[in-house]
């Protein structure tokens, strides 16, 4: 079966610190962690910040005092998939490093992760719910040959 289209509008809005995330975030590599994560075509805008304006972000929309990992706004689930998402750089880094894996494999999960929350999944509303996002989660990930994810979460 075809993956469905993918346009793709990537913004790598990162500080001289973390200009190695430019490599790991090739167009190639996040179009196709995309495409693997959608079952629908999409428009999605990735968007990789710096702290403060994750944090900016993540305040004014979640009244959250921090900055966070991944946020996705999703616009449209059908017919077509329109979503931005939007991931922290330095926030991205940190957890990847405290939980001894790759940057590449934190933020392939954290793509894959925001394109499902783009489609309505959900982790937040039952435990369920949790459990179906994070086995479709696995599911993508493997096939991309990436580990489980939550393997070694704390």
């Amino acid at each position: 079966m075809p993956q469905p289209t993918l346009q793709l509008s990537l913004q790598l809005a990162l500080a001289p610190a973390h200009a190695h995330h430019r490599q790991i975030l090739a167009r190639s590599k996040v179009s196709r962690w995309l495409r693997h994560s959608i079952a629908l075509p999409a428009q999605l805008a990735v968007r990789v910040v710096e702290h403060d304006e994750g944090l900016q972000l993540n305040q004014g929309y979640r009244h959250k005092a921090y900055a966070t990992n991944v946020l996705t706004f999703n616009y449209s689930e059908q017919p077509v998939i329109v979503a931005d998402l939007v991931l922290c750089a330095p926030v991205v880094q940190q957890e990847a490093h405290d939980m001894g894996k790759s940057l590449e494999a934190h933020y392939a999960h954290l793509l894959v992760h925001g394109a499902l929350h783009a489609q309505g999944y959900d982790h937040e509303t039952s435990d369920q719910q949790a459990r179906q996002m994070e086995d479709k989660e696995r599911a993508i990930l493997f096939g991309l040959g990436f580990a489980d994810p939550y393997a070694n979460s704390p």
